[in-house]
């Protein structure tokens, strides 16, 4: 593989994909080439004419296939497609994150697949009319084919017929050897190329995590002057206030007294900064208390939530059996009702069919 020169290689389309490629041992399961979605390219390099899929992850290519005319790129879901590549002796595997990238990575493929073919017989037309063996042998083979296809059908063992047929199919043979010498020197010159992209490759990352941390180094390093600042200036603060309390005690005859007193005064600050050491420990402990009860808080909100939902849950079916038990009294009402008045309608029943009855006795006993 050759380096990868800016003004040889150019990008033509990229995508962010996450990389699996198939388990070499289940040819059935995928492994993923990636732990996070990764930049996927198609190059074009103009002095190879070729076209090629490259993604570099970490400190290594992860992709690096080139677009033969019988690839296929297969779509096997909405977000996942796949292609084969026999000079890897690989499947590979994208999974997109929405449909839209993967519809556009698709036709990217097939366009570069038929621009790849294109490229390849116009290659093989140039190298056919620049090889001279190529040159000299096909003439002579179709020339000899012909004076075979018009000369008479062989009826000795040896005779001319049978020499035109042996330097025909010689010919032939030359030629295939010479198409093959051709086929393996192109396939080695391919494998160089590849290992020395993977190298530009690791390279290139290289440099750029080095460039990275030198720029890490760098914010370090401002970050480590502001603070030697404000040490300095904190120092000069503390002189400052140790002279002014020199000139409050004086220039004493004797200089124990001062020194006691100075002394005291020291003793005086490393028990303050001692005591606010205390209360720093104090205040981290009660920090992280805090962040406890925080925490028993929110789950408390969340539980009085679910309660406050249920609730509103039992409000809506006391409010629906209430509904239901008035429901329930205005018909048993109206039954109560129905039923009265039927009461009656019987009461005058009986007092009809009564004054009947007396009225038939009446007949009856006269």
């Amino acid at each position: 593989m050759y380096p990868l020169h800016r003004e040889r290689e150019q990008p033509i389309f990229s995508a962010r994909a996450h990389v699996f490629q198939i388990d070499p041992a289940t040819k059935k399961n995928w492994l993923p080439a990636s732990k996070h979605a990764v930049t996927v390219s198609f190059f074009y390099d103009i002095s190879r004419n070729v076209y090629r899929i490259i993604s570099v992850g970490g400190t290594k290519a992860i992709i690096n296939s080139t677009i033969t005319p019988n690839m296929t790129f297969t779509k096997t879901s909405q977000k996942f497609g796949q292609w084969a590549d026999s000079r890897a002796n690989t499947v590979y595997g994208l999974g997109f994150s929405t449909e839209l990238q993967l519809q556009q990575f698709a036709e990217q493929f097939r366009e570069l697949k038929d621009a790849a073919r294109l490229a390849r017989e116009k290659s093989q037309e140039r190298y056919e009319l620049s090889n001279p063996a190529l040159n000299l042998a096909a003439p002579q083979l179709s020339h000899e084919l012909s004076e075979e296809r018009h000369s008479p059908p062989l009826l000795k063992v040896n005779g001319p017929g049978e020499e035109k047929l042996f330097r025909s199919k010689s010919a032939e043979v030359e030629l295939t050897v010479e198409k093959e010498r051709v086929k393996k020197m192109l396939s080695e010159g391919s494998m160089c190329e590849i290992n020395l992209e993977a190298e530009l490759f690791t390279l290139q990352d290289s440099n750029a995590k080095l460039v990275e941390a030198l720029h890490e180094a760098n914010s370090s390093v401002e970050e480590w002057k502001r603070q030697l600042q404000e040490y300095q200036e904190e120092t000069d603060r503390l002189r400052e206030q140790v002279a002014e309390l020199e000139t409050q005690l004086g220039r004493p005859s004797s200089g124990q007294s001062g020194t006691e007193e100075l002394s005291h005064s020291l003793e005086e600050l490393e028990a303050l900064l001692s005591a606010k050491n205390q209360e720093i420990h104090s205040l981290q402990r009660k920090k992280s208390d805090v962040s406890e009860l925080q925490k028993e808080r929110e789950d408390a909100l969340q539980r009085l939530q679910e309660v406050e939902q249920q609730n509103g849950e039992l409000e809506t079916r006391v409010q629906a059996a209430e509904q239901t038990l008035a429901s329930s009294r205005e018909e048993q009402q109206q039954a109560q009702q129905e039923v009265q008045r039927i009461l009656g309608v019987l009461d005058l029943k009986l007092c009809d069919l009564s004054q009947l009855r007396e009225s038939l006795a009446n007949i009856i006993s006269k």
